[in-house]
């Protein structure tokens, strides 16, 4: 009777031997990054969609299963680049309907995991269609007004990015769960790919629309039922994907939408004993408060929780007298000042030769002379405003540092304005203390920092990279001389989990560069890549035996 049993289950689970039908040998591409040239279809869209959100405030509700949510707890979503236009009016779950949520999710849960992977794959592929066509413009704009990033910023996020992570997770799965094990004589093993028992929770930041996209969609898209709480700056992005999910055929509960006060939420989730992982993307604190309420719970849980965490980083550019100096700087300006240097992956530290640095600092200043800082919707923006009042004091706070201080020097920029939008002026920074604070605190802002080194000592400057920062997050060794490549990245081994040679620090694309990084830059998990959906799984191994057992006794007990 069990043996039947189990094999009945292996055929009904999603993941043993089948034919996955039209997937069976689905194989995913990167999305094109459209350029949006004046007159063509896609910018007239995104124009179109962008008029759209300006001529009303959208009423973002919380999401349970089925049921919308209005509460007494009302915020709203400004625009960065004009804090006075209210552009989102949204609502704060407590801690009740948060649970409340949990249960839905949970009797959602058991025929999610059950359903066939080609049907919950195929939600999915549909939803990266519907962005890739009809939605495109609606996604970008929602990112343009609610995160200050101009057009080609929000088209490489929520574009391509957030459509290359639901394809080529579909493919890692397919590829991931064609391991099955050994089966000998009489023996037949499986392997069942098995959702967590549970529910994950995903706590998404303001920076990557693609990234609430994903820390949602690749735990469920492996059975899991999850609880989003989208940032209260990039809400207006988040509920359009997630409305997107829904229409795209995305059962009610699989995927609750719970805009919330952090603490709140941190409690309620872990608190529950159901919690099977957190995935979260944002600052070191936060998810350092979270693991620490994992582990003061962790007697109370089912199992125990899985965490993921992504948390930023200080990256590092380091120049070798080798170099071109063209690459270094285009390669700086692009990473450091690109959305405002407001991607975890930004250049905030540079290590440039002193023979170098007179021509690379006239080159960087004649360029920030050029960029124009301003609204995400003009065109010629290169950058716009830093996202909210929190942004703006916090990088202030250094603009005030490198003034007053006497190793620190303001080659460029060094200005902000918060009347309108919250405006910081791209700025380069030189010091001459390599580990002055500017050099080993996360800023998330435009603001560079060059270390000018005497040429002879870039082995004590490589480990000066190396230890000066308690982030891995990313890093660029700039250099003709392979030997020194080698030595450069022999050296800073452990200090980048992306690292880049002769580019910019910035600029993963999913299915080239997974990306992630160690130390306080996170758990590296690698989003974009074939390993990470691993995190999602509890992997069942299962042995049927197709003959009967005649006795207890082992041979050489016998006589």
């Amino acid at each position: 009777m069990l043996p039947n049993t189990i094999s009945r289950l292996s055929q009904r689970l999603p993941t043993c031997v089948r034919s996955y039908g039209a997937l069976a040998n689905f194989k995913a591409t990167n999305e094109p990054i459209l350029q949006f040239l004046p007159g063509s279809q896609e910018r007239k869209d995104v124009e179109a969609a962008v008029a759209n959100f300006q001529s009303a405030q959208t009423d973002i509700p919380i999401v349970i299963g089925d049921e919308e949510i209005r509460t007494n707890q009302v915020k709203y979503q400004v625009s960065p680049f004009d804090h006075q236009k209210q552009i989102a009016k949204y609502h704060y779950a407590d801690g009740n309907l948060i649970q409340k949520a949990i249960d839905v999710s949970l009797k959602a849960r058991h025929d999610w995991e059950r359903a066939p992977f080609e049907k919950r794959a195929e939600v999915f592929l549909k939803a990266a269609d519907m962005i890739a066509k009809e939605r495109r413009g609606e996604v970008l704009a929602s990112t343009m007004l609610g995160q200050g990033k101009n057009l080609i910023q929000a088209e490489i996020d929520s574009g391509p990015e957030l459509i290359d992570f639901l394809r080529f997770d579909v493919e890692y799965a397919l590829e991931l769960m064609k391991y099955q094990p050994i089966s000998e004589g009489s023996i037949h093993n499986s392997m069942v790919y098995r959702g967590m028992e549970g529910f994950w929770a995903a706590v998404s930041p303001f920076n990557f629309t693609a990234i609430g996209g994903h820390l949602t969609s690749a735990p469920a898209l492996m059975g899991n039922v999850v609880q989003w709480k989208p940032s209260d700056t990039a809400m207006l992005s988040s509920y359009t994907v997630y409305k997107i999910y829904r229409e795209a055929g995305l059962p009610a509960g699989i995927i609750n939408f719970l805009p919330s006060d952090g603490p709140v939420f941190g409690d309620a989730i872990t608190a529950s004993p159901d919690l099977a992982g957190i995935n979260f993307t944002g600052s070191v604190r936060t998810f350092r408060h979270l693991w620490k309420q994992v582990a003061n719970n962790l007697e109370n849980y089912r199992s125990f929780p899985r965490l993921i965490g992504e948390c930023g980083g200080k990256n590092f550019h380091f120049v070798h007298k080798s170099a071109d100096v063209d690459s270094v700087v285009m390669g700086t300006i692009r990473s450091a000042f690109e959305y405002g240097g407001q991607k975890c992956s930004a250049c905030s530290r540079a290590y440039i030769p002193q023979s170098m640095w007179p021509e690379v600092k006239q080159k960087l200043v004649n360029i920030q002379k050029e960029i124009k800082l301003g609204s995400a919707l003009d065109a010629d923006t290169f950058l716009s405003a830093v996202i909210d009042d929190k942004s703006f004091d916090r990088i202030k706070g250094y603009l005030n540092h490198a003034k007053s201080s006497d190793n620190l020097e303001i080659v460029a920029g060094g200005n902000c304005d918060d009347s309108k939008g919250y405006y910081v002026e791209p700025t380069i920074i030189e010091t001459k203390d390599p580990q002055d604070t500017i050099m080993q605190q996360e800023i998330f802002g435009p603001v560079l920092t060059v270390y000018p080194y005497p040429d002879d000592e870039y082995k004590s400057v490589m480990n000066l990279v190396n230890t000066t920062s308690p982030f891995g997050l990313t890093g660029s060794v700039f250099a003709k001389d392979q030997a020194i490549i080698d030595e450069v990245h022999d050296t800073l081994i452990q200090a980048a989990g992306n690292f880049y040679i002769n580019d910019k620090s910035t600029g993963s694309v999913v299915g080239q560069q997974p990306f992630g990084g160690a130390r306080n830059s996170g758990t590296n998990d690698k989003a974009g890549g074939p390993h990470y959906l691993l995190r999602f799984l509890s992997p069942q191994a299962v042995k049927e035996s197709k003959a009967n057992l005649g006795d207890w006794k082992y041979p050489y007990m016998e006589g």
